[in-house]
């Protein structure tokens, strides 16, 4: 295992940020990717995630070198190569349909780059990628005897070999069935860190982003919506397209009226909700109050007691009930009609809600955002759900 850490980490040299500047890519009247300004630090692990049509491809084939752009640079530290063509960029490309050589066994598919650039001894530099994919014991078999999960990690050592400053991926996971798609979203993580290329990784499904970047750029209609860590953009959505877009939410309209101690109150239906300002992203007066259906605790109505003093609180009617092993989902409609989730782990068996059950849910401030209620609450619902029949398909 060290020495093929070893050799593992000399792939890729000492590499430097990859900067978008003003990047715009019309097509006549429509704007494909709208003036973007991105810094994606060197050996990171980055993903663009969005749905069909929000000009994520498009950004990576103009990083690529397969499309020009309209305006905007794009460089690398100091070297601007925007003008570049594409085989003269430090810069490689896994795509979803992996383009293996189907006459060339795997070794031959790895060094194919090597001999094409006229390196000789190409025995040793091909053993060491194939073992980083763990495909040593396979290097004389041809793509057709192999799975789809190796072909992909044949594809990812192809393009690494040639030791590219930033590895491009292109849905490289969708042609795989949802198991196998998670296996390989931490084995690309794996070959990554031990690497240490910068992956910029472009897709649709939240999963895959959340489980393998350091850093994931939400994008809309050609802009970045939000970025930073998963773990940042799932706690705290700054906007109702993102909260909706990653995961779910529920959102619910009110106004801001006064604060409360340290929270500021925003009232909704005749229900004062609590929320910490530094969660609060809405300038005006109109307020979308926020929650994730996992910070909720949903209890019988009648132990209203059980509630903290601070905590956001909820009465309703249990309208649905589905188990789902890790979890139950309940759906729960709350005086003014609608219907909100909540998701509690299954930590005692048969302790469970009844569809009818009346109940109170509640949940703390800290896990409450407010976001901008100008656009209303569906912003990011149609994308999601895009990709989630695009995610099924796929499966």
């Amino acid at each position: 295992m060290p020495s093929r850490r070893r050799s593992a980490t000399e792939v890729a040299p000492p590499a430097e940020d990859l900067q978008l500047i003003g990047l715009t890519k019309r097509y006549g009247d429509l704007v494909a990717v709208d003036d973007l300004n991105l810094t994606i630090p060197a050996g990171s692990f980055f993903a663009l995630l969005g749905a069909s049509g929000c000009g994520k491809t498009t950004t990576l084939r103009m990083v690529a070198g397969l499309e020009e752009p309209t305006a905007g640079s794009i460089r690398l530290g100091e070297r601007d190569v925007t003008n570049l063509r594409a085989y003269r960029r430090p810069v490689n490309t896994v795509f979803q349909s992996y383009a293996l050589f189907p006459q060339l066994d795997v070794f031959e598919n790895v060094a194919f780059g090597l001999r094409r650039r006229g390196i000789k001894d190409v025995q040793g530099p091909v053993q060491a990628m194939l073992d980083l994919v763990e495909l040593g014991a396979m290097a004389r078999r041809k793509p057709n005897q192999l799975s789809g999960g190796q072909q992909q990690r044949v594809a990812v050592a192809r393009a690494l070999i040639n030791k590219p400053e930033v590895l491009l991926l292109d849905e490289p996971l969708g042609a795989l069935d949802l198991k196998l798609r998670r296996q390989m979203q931490i084995e690309l993580k794996r070959i990554q860190v031990e690497v240490g290329t910068t992956f910029v990784h472009v897709t649709h499904d939240q999963e895959e982003a959340m489980t393998m970047a350091d850093t994931i750029a939400v994008m809309n209609a050609g802009r970045i919506e939000q970025m930073g860590t998963p773990a940042d953009i799932y706690e705290l959505p700054r906007t109702v397209f993102v909260a909706n877009f990653l995961g779910q939410s529920n959102l619910i309209p009110g106004e801001r009226t006064a604060s409360s101690g340290s929270d500021v109150v925003v009232s909704a239906h005749g229900v004062d909700f609590r929320i910490p300002p530094a969660r609060i992203t809405a300038s005006g007066s109109a307020v979308v109050v926020g929650v994730r259906p996992e910070k909720i605790t949903v209890l019988d109505a009648v132990d209203t007691a059980k509630v903290p003093e601070r905590h956001n609180r909820l009465v309703g009617v249990v309208t649905d009930v589905s188990y789902t092993g890790v979890s139950t989902q309940y759906l729960v409609r709350v005086p003014w009609g609608v219907e909100l989730v909540a998701f509690e782990q299954n930590m005692v068996v048969g302790d469970r809600c009844e569809v009818g059950d009346a109940v109170i849910m509640h949940w703390a401030p800290e896990h409450t955002f407010g976001l901008d209620g100008a656009a209303g609450i569906t912003a990011g619902i149609e994308a999601s759900v895009l990709q989630l029949e695009s995610a099924d398909g796929a499966s």
